[in-house]
């Protein structure tokens, strides 16, 4: 099983896995990287395949530490941002690219709507007018 000799936390999604810990100590890097390296083993043993060039290190903190986790003989990318259940997730805790994220899709939205509403017939039109005249009632 997964878990046994886990000594940090493990999340699991799908099929995705999110392992984390509060570093505060050199000790606490150390036992991080002996959980990479059971993930490793533990996908071996069971012919699981992990692509470890998918996988992103990131620290939560405005501290300059460099990262230097392996995953099956692969160092792990550091980056300043990730994504994860569709949250945009920054190392200095800032949600600047959550926020751009949903406003230019905002945007887009808004344009591909009148893109449609100049190409539409009167009746599409009116279907719309009724739509957000619904909505914005609500």
């Amino acid at each position: 099983m997964i878990f046994v000799g886990i000594w940090n936390q493990l999340l699991n999604f799908a099929n995705d896995r999110v392992i984390y810990r509060k570093i505060i100590y050199n000790a606490d890097m150390q036992k991080l990287q002996k959980d990479l390296d059971r993930l490793g083993e533990w996908a071996v043993e069971n012919a699981m395949k992990i692509n470890p060039s998918k996988s992103k290190a990131i620290r939560f903190t405005r501290a300059r530490v460099s990262l230097n986790y392996s995953l099956m003989g692969t160092l792990i990318p550091e980056a300043r941002s990730c994504k994860y259940l569709g949250i945009i997730l920054r190392s200095e805790l800032s949600w600047v690219d959550q926020a751009n994220y949903a406003l230019k899709k905002a945007w887009k939205t808004l344009h591909f709507t009148m893109r449609i509403l100049n190409k539409g017939n009167s009746n599409t039109k009116q279907k719309f007018s009724l739509h957000v005249t619904c909505t914005s009632d609500s």
